[in-house]
């Protein structure tokens, strides 16, 4: 028996050393998570642009804006090259939270209250899942109703009849 150990120990001792794994390029450096490596900021317009699309969406909203905020905006698109935020729309947008003030042009015969939760509901779902940032707030004050036999302000009238 003390053959066998000696000579197992003299194979292992002979054994050349197992070669080292190969070099990988290209790997990662640092720890951590990637996501968390550098920073992103969000421009107020930019949550301004999703919170207007969202609240357009909600069934009882005809426009966003005042008529006045409406008509400055209509001049501003014509202007090109002119960058602004949807008429009817202001968000503060910090690092990590935004709030919202909206201004709206309900259709008559809606709930108000019932629309202005939906639109609330709306806008918070999108602006967070887009943007990750948390909705304090979202003030809605609406500046009008759109009565059925009212003229859209954006159609013209024919000169003659």
């Amino acid at each position: 028996m003390e053959t066998v150990s000696s000579e197992s120990t003299v194979r292992e001792a002979t054994r050349e050393p197992a070669p080292a794994p190969p070099k990988v390029l290209g790997t990662r450096r640092g720890t951590g998570d990637p996501a968390t490596r550098g920073r992103t900021t969000i421009a107020d317009g930019v949550v301004e642009k999703i919170a207007g699309l969202a609240a357009r969406d909600v069934v009882g909203v005809h426009a966003m804006g005042s008529g006045l905020a409406r008509a400055a905006g209509a001049v501003r698109d014509r202007v090109p090259g002119t960058a602004r935020s949807p008429a009817g729309v202001r968000a503060e947008v910090g690092e990590v939270q935004t709030a919202l003030d909206l201004e709206i042009v309900v259709d008559y015969g809606v709930s108000i209250t019932e629309l202005a939760r939906a639109v609330r509901e709306n806008v918070i779902s999108a602006v967070e899942r887009m943007t990750g940032l948390e909705v304090v707030e979202v003030n809605i004050a609406v500046t009008d109703v759109k009565l059925p036999d009212d003229e859209d302000e954006g159609a013209e009238q024919p000169r003659l009849q």
